[in-house]
């Protein structure tokens, strides 16, 4: 942002609209939200004046990092991602009881700090989704596995989520993550403990029993589909690695940095080379879960540019100066805007307390502030759908398989204000000091 200096509050109206269109537009003209020739057709009606704006008041740069730097890597991974896992097919049958539901949850918690979790999503939603097909209540685990495949899992490494990793650019060590081993570990098994005993509830309520899951055929479990795996693991090795982090001629925001996303879009296109197409239809692979997600966070990207700007020119004047303000204020923001940029954001904030701090300094921040924002950014993104990227995916995913979700408001409502919430001011009394 060098050389701006002032953002109208104004400009806000944009992101607040495309927030308005996907809460509300689900709810009151279902029909034409059904199609994504709509969701692109609004995100183009408020993206494209939006970029127009920037373009006149000469914030041409910070449009060209959003969209070609932030949007456009963001695209290219969650497609690698969503190919490669839509390539890997789990036969057999699985139980949907309470248990294996929970040991699916609890290995994609640990899957995803060290293969993301984008990719740790994108590996198990069909398996679970497969899972529970027999059963009559379905939306619920979804949602946990929103919560901790897709968010609080990837809390123990940079590869686990966007926002670590940026603080790993910045500086803090790829082994200080551990250190947020026993907030991982607080959130994740309480999530997974919640939704065992709400399972078990709802099989009950179905009126069925465990036992009458074991009745079914008894399958093997095989994989197919296996050379994606190594197409995926290609994947990790080129976020993890392709950096300029580990390679110093890679430059941020630079078109050097597009090697990262020429190798991952490699490891994609080869699983559509080498894939057989029966193991696709047999995870009813369709392009549509993408697609939604492209179009919608087109406009997202786009008219959320303003809004950061205009946190990160005001951040220093919201009176946020402890590590449990930076805590709620990073996280309350990564609910609503991608968790990325708002990491990003208050770390820059935080910066200004560094002078003449007595504690320890890690990234260039004061250590218990650079704790609160990794926590805050990566375990509020489960708050809402728009989150955090794997959210809407797997969101997508799930509708495209007849399994029908709470809509916007319904999932903040019904989840994560008692569920989700609770837990996270929770987190903060015990860990965030």
């Amino acid at each position: 942002m060098e050389g701006v200096s002032y953002v109208p509050a104004y400009s806000i109206i944009p992101f607040a609209l495309m927030l308005g269109a996907i809460a509300v537009l689900p709810l009151v003209a279902t029909r034409f939200w059904e199609s994504n020739r709509n969701k692109l057709i609004v995100s183009l009606v408020l993206g494209v004046p939006t970029a127009v704006w920037m373009l006149a008041q000469s914030f041409t740069l910070e449009l060209e990092r959003t969209m070609l730097y932030d949007y456009v890597p963001f695209i290219i991974l969650l497609g690698a991602l969503f190919v490669i896992t839509g390539g890997i097919h789990v036969e057999g049958y699985i139980a949907p009881t309470p248990r294996n539901l929970s040991v699916i949850l609890a290995i994609g918690a640990v899957l995803a700090s060290f293969m993301g979790t984008t990719g740790a999503a994108m590996l198990l939603v069909r398996p679970i989704i497969t899972a529970i097909r027999p059963r009559k209540y379905k939306a619920h685990t979804i949602l946990f596995f929103i919560a901790v495949v897709a968010n609080c899992g990837g809390l123990l490494t940079p590869l686990g989520d966007p926002p670590l990793f940026m603080m790993y650019l910045r500086g803090a060590p790829f082994e200080w993550f551990f250190k947020l081993l026993p907030e991982w570990a607080f959130a994740n098994v309480f999530l997974i403990l919640t939704f065992f005993a709400t399972d078990s509830y709802l099989l009950n309520k179905e009126g069925a029993k465990i036992s009458d899951f074991h009745k079914e055929k008894k399958e093997k479990i095989r994989l197919s589909g296996n050379l994606n795996f190594l197409w995926l693991f290609g994947v990790v090795l080129a976020v993890a690695f392709i950096n300029e982090n580990v390679l110093s001629f890679i430059r941020p925001h630079h078109p050097s940095s597009f090697l990262r996303e020429g190798a991952i879009l490699l490891m994609g296109l080869l699983s559509l080379r080498f894939t057989k197409q029966k193991t696709r239809a047999a995870n009813k692979f369709s392009w549509e879960p993408i697609e939604e997600v492209a179009y919608l966070f087109f406009g997202i990207f786009i008219t959320m540019a303003p809004a950061l700007m205009y946190l990160e020119l005001n951040a220093h004047r919201l009176g946020i100066d402890n590590a449990t303000l930076f805590y709620f204020a990073t996280g309350g923001l990564s609910s609503v805007l991608d968790n990325t940029p708002t990491a990003v954001t208050f770390h820059s904030a935080a910066m200004a307390f560094t002078e003449g701090w007595k504690g320890a300094i890690v990234a260039g921040i004061p250590e218990t502030f650079l704790k609160a924002i990794s926590v805050g950014a990566v375990f509020f993104g489960a708050m809402t759908y728009i989150g955090n990227g794997p959210n809407f995916m797997v969101k997508a995913i799930a509708e495209s398989q007849q399994i029908k979700m709470p809509d916007f408001f319904a999932y903040v409502y019904k989840f994560s204000l008692i569920v989700l919430l609770p837990l996270f001011v929770v987190v903060e009394l015990l860990f965030i000091r």
